[in-house]
């Protein structure tokens, strides 16, 4: 059986991502990571949604990135946006998608996986520079060119389903494949409950993908 590592938040758009390789066929190997985020009630979701899909195997990798911080995501003195910025948000943790794909990339090649599946999206996203195509035909290159496998003629395939659709549609695809998008964590403040501000950026982006799917948000709020 063909192998796939998924690369696995707990949010909604990995969820998606997770069901999507499965429903190609393949045993995947989800992958999270505890990297010093605000909160970890998203790597419970991704546990929870790990089990419930059926995942061979879930590995969390602990990667201390609040060490350097820089970003709203692991650093306390830099507040989560509750509107709408210019450029690049705060909330974009610098090089976070490099260095997850990389270890992706060396668990994939230990595993004989043919595939890496990320939930990178270019369309309704927080414009971030490493969920664009450009980068992920990049890391693609890299991929073939810093592995036995890639050099062997067998490359690793980086897969990335959601990069063009809306969050409508990203939507109405895991409702399809059966997700239970109540229990998956997207907001960038979560409480420990996993519970959603409605506010940040996420959220605004989530409640928006329901409203056009026109599909009840079953999004777990703060009271």
């Amino acid at each position: 059986m063909k192998k796939a590592v998924v690369l696995l938040s707990g949010g909604m758009d990995s969820a998606t991502v997770l069901a999507m390789a499965i429903a190609q066929g393949y045993a995947c190997y989800a992958l999270s990571f505890r990297y010093g985020q605000r909160h970890t009630a998203e790597l419970q979701a991704a546990l929870e949604q790990a089990q419930r899909q059926g995942a061979v195997r879930h590995e969390i990798i602990d990667l201390d990135l609040s060490r350097f911080g820089g970003s709203a995501l692991t650093d306390d003195r830099i507040e989560v946006p509750t509107s709408p910025t210019q450029g690049i948000p705060v909330t974009y943790v610098p090089a976070r998608n490099t260095v997850f794909l990389s270890i992706a990339l060396g668990w994939a090649e230990v595993l004989g996986a043919q595939a890496i599946f990320i939930g990178v999206n270019a369309v309704d996203y927080s414009g971030y520079p490493d969920c664009r195509p450009e980068f992920i035909a990049a890391f693609q290159t890299m991929a073939n060119l810093a592995t036995k496998t890639g050099v062997e003629g067998a490359p690793i395939t980086l897969h990335t389903p959601l990069i063009a659709l809306t969050k409508a549609d990203i939507i109405r695809e895991g409702i399809r494949l059966g997700v239970d998008y109540s229990a998956t964590v997207t907001c960038y403040a979560a409480n420990a409950q996993g519970e959603a501000c409605g506010e940040c950026d996420a959220c605004r982006l989530r409640s928006k993908g329901f409203e056009e799917a026109e599909l009840a948000d079953n999004t777990r709020y703060v009271a």
